[in-house]
């Protein structure tokens, strides 16, 4: 009968931090296997040592490369697959001839542990158990008296190998960060933190729990530093009210056509950093709520309005974000707020782009914009109709892909059926039609029709259309594309 085989975490360092189980499966291996560095020195089994049996085997896995280079002819990744290789068939040895093993592995074995690699190796042959450990940012948090992250909150644990600018990107967007994997890293991962406004809250911890751990700033670390250690950063305090004084700013913030599932990092960020949030109330509903931020919802017929209760906000120190469906600057509320902040005074206004519902529509059909298109609103609420219909006809004149926004209310029909007259004027009624209601929800209906045929009686100011060109195609399959070739 075979051996079973134990992934087990020893914790951090501080021999204390080894959880009962551990203890119990090491002192009960009669095959104890541990990484080694090739000053042949193991963490992992100073931590363990007291509870190793005196008659147990050891089987030291010496590492042959750590972050020097290599003549190995697969280079590092090589050098390493080769290692594990070796590793996992002398285990497999040990456990073929009925003996346990316990792989002792720093940390959590499943926490950017080293015993993952055996166990993928081993655990489709052998019978498996793996002892969770107490991972080193936990040991760190603890040590720094540092609460990481608390109720919702979203904790990111980030490696330092990362390149400084993807990891600055996700330190910004992050609630708290832990970012693990220093030593050569380190210089990029400070650097990264300063990038991401973060640095001044950050805190490094080197070797957490053991008797040689130091902590400290992290704008005060000097020199070189070790591969076991990590940055802390912990959660922001949120102020409860704006600071009197403070230079207020606008950013208006476009969350897409159906809210955080195709939010872009930069909007999540500035909805994260907002004090106050204004917007239409069924958009403020797609926004994850954050503690101590206040939300201000209003009609979504009042633009005008609510754009000046965000300059007015901002005016009195408040870091402001006015959320906006699909693309804010198009047909949506960054125009509304610039008109307001021409005439209301100098306050920072500045805009985040979002996914448009054009382009969410046309993915879902194929690529109908690939060549030269239009965008216009029909509605007339802000425009002359007369204005709209010129407008139809030189887009129609012109070839060019419509896409439609506003084309019908409850009290506004007609002009959607003056529309399709002044087209069916300019193209074949075989044209290709894509009538996309409530793209991105719960709700959405997608279906392609022909300026013969399509049903306007569906259509609501939760539609979008696109209207083909001449050179518009349908295939086979039903996608929708017009070619980036005009004849």
């Amino acid at each position: 009968m075979s051996g079973c085989l134990y992934g087990v975490g020893v914790g951090p360092g501080d021999p204390e931090l080894l959880t009962l189980k551990a203890a119990r499966v090491i002192e009960a291996a009669g095959v104890v296997a541990y990484p080694v560095a090739r000053h042949g020195r193991s963490v992992a089994r100073a931590i363990a040592a007291s509870h190793l049996r005196a008659d147990a085997i050891e089987i030291a896995l010496t590492y042959p490369v750590t972050t020097e280079t290599t003549d190995h002819p697969g280079g590092y990744e090589g050098a390493l697959c080769a290692f594990y290789d070796d590793a996992a068939a002398t285990i497999a040895a040990h456990l073929d001839g009925g003996r346990d093993v316990a792989v002792l592995c720093e940390g959590d074995p499943f926490f950017y542990g080293s015993y993952m690699y055996l166990h993928e190796r081993l655990a489709p042959r052998f019978a498996t158990e793996v002892v969770a450990g107490v991972t080193s940012f936990s040991a760190a948090a603890a040590s720094a008296g540092m609460p990481l992250a608390k109720r919702d909150d979203v904790l990111s644990v980030l490696p330092g190998t990362l390149s400084p600018d993807a990891l600055a990107a996700h330190l910004q967007g992050a609630d708290a960060s832990v970012v693990i994997k220093l030593g050569r890293t380190f210089d990029g991962v400070r650097a990264a933190a300063e990038a991401a406004g973060v640095a001044g809250r950050a805190v490094y911890v080197e070797r957490a729990s053991s008797e040689s751990e130091r902590r400290v700033a992290l704008r005060d670390v000097e020199g070189p530093v070790p591969y076991m250690s990590l940055v802390l950063v912990p959660a922001a305090r949120r102020a409860a009210t704006a600071r009197a004084g403070r230079p207020g700013s606008v950013v208006v913030v476009g969350i897409g056509p159906a809210g955080v599932r195709w939010l872009t990092h930069e909007a999540h960020v500035e909805l994260a950093a907002a004090d106050d949030l204004v917007g239409y109330e069924a958009y403020l509903a797609r926004v994850p709520v954050r503690r101590g931020q206040r939300r201000h919802a209003s009609d979504n017929r009042v633009e005008a309005q609510r754009a000046r209760h965000a300059l007015k906000l901002a005016a009195g120190g408040s870091r402001v974000a006015v959320v906006s469906s699909g693309d804010p600057g198009i047909f949506a509320m960054a125009a509304a707020v610039f008109e307001q902040a021409e005439s209301n005074g100098a306050v920072d206004v500045r805009v985040v782009p979002g996914l448009s519902a054009m382009q969410a529509v046309a993915a879902r059909v194929g690529a109908p914009l690939g060549h030269d298109f239009c965008v216009i609103s029909l509605s007339d609420q802000l425009k002359p109709w007369e204005v709209v219909e010129r407008r139809l006809q030189a887009a129609g004149a012109a070839d060019l892909v419509l896409a439609l926004y506003n084309p019908a209310s409850r009290s506004r029909r007609e002009q959607l059926h003056r529309a399709f007259e002044i087209l069916r004027e300019h193209r074949a009624l075989q044209t290709p039609v894509v009538v996309a209601r409530a793209v991105g929800a719960p709700d959405e209906q997608v279906t392609v029709a022909t300026l013969a045929d399509v049903d306007l009686g569906v259509v609501d100011m939760r539609t979008l259309l696109i209207v083909g060109s001449s050179t518009t195609r349908v295939t086979a399959g039903g996608a929708v594309y017009t070619p980036r070739r005009y004849p």
